[in-house]
């Protein structure tokens, strides 16, 4: 029974630490081990106002002094941030944390219907928005039985809000002895048995869920990471959403354990993103497929700047072609390459790329198993546990692995299983080096005759085709074979005014290179791939414009009814 285990030495938990003792006054905490001078913090990258570790401190004392005095936050209700990234960000989490609220995150591009189930699916008691979001915010708050009293600006000023500058004031008001003391686990109780975030997952199906974040996930998680980061990362760019996994991990709590600066990007423009790497001579950049593969292709903008300072790259949240990867490595040679694996559920990664993996042929895989997880590898027809090179269901286990979903033991239950194992539903193999490549999503395996056809695999081999810009692949009934493979297709520029010829040219692509179940059926030439922010495509959206009736232009194969 093969259970893959990590090569990395086992981090040492702090099962007794709460997150805000732990990096601000523990033996673990920056703030204990440099001198003053040597502390960072947050920068905003445009207007440089700066939050170092040591203010953060300061000031989450006071806030949490404020919400828990003058307006009754209590241990375990909901805090929600809605928000673009702001150094005022981490303040709100912090405090949060430290008056023993749960922070719950919020995509600032959610609508009033969103948000409002965001709020009431937290359970929120409190909402933290900035000035650009009050609209939604309010309406959304309104809707969901938050009283405007309790909606509060991380930033600037509006008639009728109390704002960050106020509440720090009213905390600071009650003196150094009448600050409230720091949360404080309850007798019996580990840090992972107490809930400290919750992040919705961006379920592929049905409405996103609450996971709920235990303390010890993020610890744990920064532990592990900070095992296999290079000494000498002490800049980091903040230019993805903070409410995201990746961004809470790696752009708010691992910084501040690695004593890292964080230059913060409160909205992303190539150019903005591009000279902040310039100003600050950044090593590495953390992004996602989408940023990444516009900035690979955007020589223009590209020659502008001085990016001699960058040593590697740092990908995760979606699979990146290998004719990207490519285009990276010639357009930044010398340069290394590294990519996180895992989900919301298993609060950022699974596995990941040590320093020694960063060379680009180590690229396409999503790198070796972190610290103190074991990962399985489960046949989904038969349920046997697979060995080298046999693909299956991804199962891993750790500390980083999450509680669960609030209040959603079906789906808890579907997902986390008794012997502790997260189920992820992505498809992938362990080669011999350690390292996992992943195949592709279960619940989206295209059954051709019985045969799971990876749409990955697809994607993958159209993007490499010269005439092809972006691309989905989906599954789509078929009376004789139950479904068959579809491409949905954006053209580049040059080739969109022939789009019938060349999407019979990407059928006939797709024959000479595959095995005849992995054969197209027909191509729909689309303006665009609907995709989340951190890049995965929304199969659904393009579903739903199926049932719709809305149809680009479609091309079948004619000649493949010769049966398979």
């Amino acid at each position: 029974m093969p259970i893959f285990k990590s090569s990395q030495p086992p981090i040492e938990m702090p099962w007794h630490l709460p997150v805000w003792t732990w990096l601000f006054d523990s033996e673990y905490s920056p703030l204990r081990n440099n001198r003053p001078e040597e502390i960072k913090g947050f920068t905003n990258a445009i207007t440089k106002e700066h939050l170092s570790y040591t203010d953060l401190k300061t000031h989450t004392t006071h806030l949490s002094t404020a919400l828990v005095k003058k307006y009754g936050l209590q241990q375990g209700q909901a805090v929600a941030l809605f928000s673009p990234n702001t150094v005022w960000y981490p303040c709100a989490m912090f405090g949060t944390l430290r008056a023993g609220g749960v922070v719950s995150g919020a995509s600032p591009a959610y609508n009033v219907e969103e948000m409002t189930y965001a709020l009431r699916t937290a359970e929120a008691k409190f909402l933290f928005t900035v000035p650009g979001s009050m609209a939604v915010a309010a309406a959304a708050a309104k809707d969901a039985g938050i009283p405007q009293s309790h909606v509060f600006l991380l930033e600037g000023k509006m008639d009728g809000f109390t704002t960050m500058a106020d509440l720090l004031e009213e905390g600071k008001s009650y003196g150094s002895a009448g600050q409230v003391e720091p949360f404080q686990l309850p007798a019996g109780k580990r840090n992972s048995d107490v809930c400290g975030f919750l992040s919705f997952s961006s379920g592929t199906t049905g409405l996103p869920k609450a996971v709920m974040i235990a303390h010890s996930n993020v610890i744990a998680q920064c532990l592990q990471i900070q095992q296999i980061s290079p000494d000498t990362l002490r800049r980091i760019l903040a230019v993805l959403p903070l409410f995201h996994i990746t961004g809470l991990v790696h752009q708010l709590h691992l910084p501040v354990l690695l004593n890292a600066n964080v230059y913060m990007l409160p909205s992303f423009t190539m150019d903005a993103m591009l000279a902040t790497v310039q100003e600050y001579k950044l090593e590495e950049m953390l992004l996602v497929p989408p940023i990444l593969i516009r900035m690979v292709r955007d020589d223009k903008t590209l020659a502008k700047y001085d990016l001699s300072s960058i040593k590697r790259f740092s990908s995760g949240a979606a699979p990146l072609s290998a004719e990207i990867l490519d285009l990276l490595k010639k357009k930044f040679p010398g340069t290394g390459f590294k990519q996180g694996y895992g989900m919301t559920e298993s609060c950022s990664c699974i596995t990941a790329h040590p320093p020694d993996k960063y060379d680009y042929k180590y690229a396409a895989r999503v790198g070796t198993v972190v610290a103190s997880t074991e990962v399985k590898i489960v046949d989904p027809q038969t349920g046997k546990e697979c060995g080298l090179n046999e693909p299956g269901e991804i199962w891993a286990r750790g500390p980083q692995i999450v509680m669960g979903y609030l209040n959603n033991r079906r789906a808890t239950e579907e997902t986390f299983d008794k012997d502790g194992f997260l189920h992820t539903g992505d498809i992938g193999q362990m080669d011999e080096e350690g390292l996992i490549t992943i195949t592709d999503r279960l619940k989206e395996m295209i059954k051709v005759k019985g045969i799971g056809v990876a749409p990955a695999e697809l994607e993958d081999l159209l993007l490499g085709h010269p005439d092809v810009e972006d691309v989905a692949v989906l599954g789509i009934a078929d009376e004789y074979s139950g479904e068959r493979p579809k491409a949905y297709v954006v053209l580049q520029q040059s080739k969109r005014s022939q789009p019938e010829v060349v999407a019979k040219s990407l059928i006939k692509y797709v024959q000479d290179k595959k095995v005849r179940h992995k054969w197209i059926t027909e191509v729909e030439i689309v303006d665009e791939i609907p995709k989340s922010p951190s890049g995965k495509i929304l199969r659904r959206v393009l579903r739903d414009m199926s049932k719709s009736g809305k149809k680009g232009i479609v091309v079948k194969d004619e000649r493949e009814r010769a049966r398979l």
